[in-house]
């Protein structure tokens, strides 16, 4: 049934447009068709491609991607990122640690927490592996991390210009251990870590135990913690793993609460590399490697001791998502 055949004013018209359009904002398709007389709120047929989404498909590209933007998932899928928005709501997803997340864990991923960690502290208990301990991840380092928040805490600021809707920015892969920095790696907006970039950073990583941790090498293998993302438990990996004799500790899915990258190193790093503005990777070499130099060997220790504190705090929340 159409507006006019229901005999509603102006101010229910106006009204009504405001609860049915996205965001509150009039679609330009609506307000051409009203110009000319039509009221008819159904949505015509019209020429261009049609958007269409799957949740299934979102949830597959965030088990793959799960360090993406809204705006990169809706470019990746084809799709306006209110949409995006609007299926990510429905998968009830929410932001962690830059890590996408059901924001209600299930009782199996509760379940899988809690015996993970709890093998985890008793494998411990029994044979302290943390001295051989290494663990890896990656995040997004932008070239411009100025926040619109602190504009107004500078004094006399030079005008800014808008961001454009994908900031430029690199991925940052690095390893480390209760010492410090072993390896990292820098690679350009679009391109992933898949199982054959992993497997060539393990090589590169070898090289970097055998120089900087010697000690380590004596020891009988080495314990490496990181994110069970797909590509990174490829057969091709394993085998690599395998041939360098390099356990991989398990980590319970959904979990970048207890990923030492996550809550710690990389939380330090924004914080340091806040309100700075690169203009070539190399610039970013230098903003990490002031910020590595900064950092003394204690910070590094803390941040790996602190997993068994957050195993032990997650299983008194019986799974739950712990600060």
């Amino acid at each position: 049934m159409s507006i006019s055949d229901r005999g509603q004013n102006i101010g229910d018209l106006r009204w009504l447009l405001m609860k049915v359009s996205t965001r509150n904002t009039f679609d330009v398709q609506q307000k051409r068709r009203f110009r000319a007389g039509n009221f008819n709120l159904k949505d015509e047929d019209r020429s261009g491609r049609p958007f269409t989404t799957d949740t299934d498909l979102i949830k597959a590209y965030l088990d793959e991607n799960s360090r993406s933007s809204v705006r990169e998932i809706a470019d990746a899928l084809n799709n306006p990122w209110t949409t995006i928005h609007e299926h990510l709501s429905k998968l009830e997803c929410v932001n962690r640690y830059e890590v996408w997340v059901p924001h209600q864990l299930t009782e199996s991923n509760l379940l899988n927490r809690i015996s993970t960690c709890d093998l985890l502290i008793q494998r411990n208990k029994r044979e302290p592996f943390f001295k051989k301990l290494i663990t890896e991840d990656e995040s997004w380092i932008l070239y411009d991390t100025l926040r619109a928040s602190d504009l107004g805490r500078v004094k006399c600021p030079a005008t800014v210009a808008r961001p454009g809707l994908h900031p430029k920015k690199v991925l940052l892969s690095i390893w480390w251990n209760l010492k410090g920095i072993l390896y990292y790696e820098l690679f350009p907006e679009g391109q992933t870590i898949n199982s054959e970039k992993y497997c060539t950073q393990l090589e590169k990583l070898k090289e970097a135990i055998i120089t900087k941790r010697p000690e380590v090498v004596n020891r009988r293998g080495v314990v490496i913690h990181r994110d069970n993302v797909r590509p990174h438990v490829s057969l091709a990996l394993r085998t690599k793993l395998l041939e360098f004799d390099r356990d991989v500790s398990p980590h319970p899915p959904y979990s970048p609460d207890l990923a030492p990258s996550n809550y710690y190193l990389f939380l330090s790093l924004k914080n340091f590399l806040r309100n700075r503005k690169f203009k070539s990777v190399n610039e970013v070499e230098n903003g990490l490697e002031e910020y590595f130099k900064s950092k003394p060997r204690e910070f590094w220790k803390n941040g790996t001791m602190r997993l068994p504190e957050r195993w032990q705090k997650m299983l008194g929340e019986k799974g739950s998502y712990i600060i």
